[in-house]
């Protein structure tokens, strides 16, 4: 078989876009948004949250979990979920390396300044 497309890609990267799909719903980042404001809950706990029926909030769950974005115990007959603290700490480590990359404010005013002739926005 050939290669997939994502064979082309670095593994760290891979990983960065299947956290972004993941994070890609406004449903998905608003039960994130929940899970860090109650720390752990059942799915039932999110549908009484959010307008959206069981089956979408379970549907959402699975994705948020299949990313890795959260963790999910098996408490009774329910399934507790929570944030999974260390997907958030290698995302804000990534934040962070990209963010160090941008230029300062300065070094654009510097730029547009030497290069009046050109725009690159």
């Amino acid at each position: 078989m050939g290669a997939t497309k994502t064979d082309h890609f670095t593994d760290e990267q891979n990983k960065i876009a299947i956290i972004a799909k993941a994070l890609g719903h406004p449903a998905r980042v608003a039960i994130i948004e929940y899970l860090l404001k109650v720390n752990t809950c059942i799915c039932g706990d999110i549908v009484n949250e959010l307008p959206l029926a069981q089956a979408t909030v379970s549907q959402h769950l699975k994705e948020l979990k299949n990313a890795g974005l959260i963790k999910g115990n098996i408490e009774g007959t329910a399934i507790c979920y929570c944030i999974d603290e260390n997907t958030l700490l290698y995302l804000k480590s990534i934040f962070r390396k990209s963010l160090s990359r941008l230029p300062t404010k300065s070094a654009v005013k510097h730029f547009f300044y030497k290069q009046s002739s050109q725009y690159c926005i």
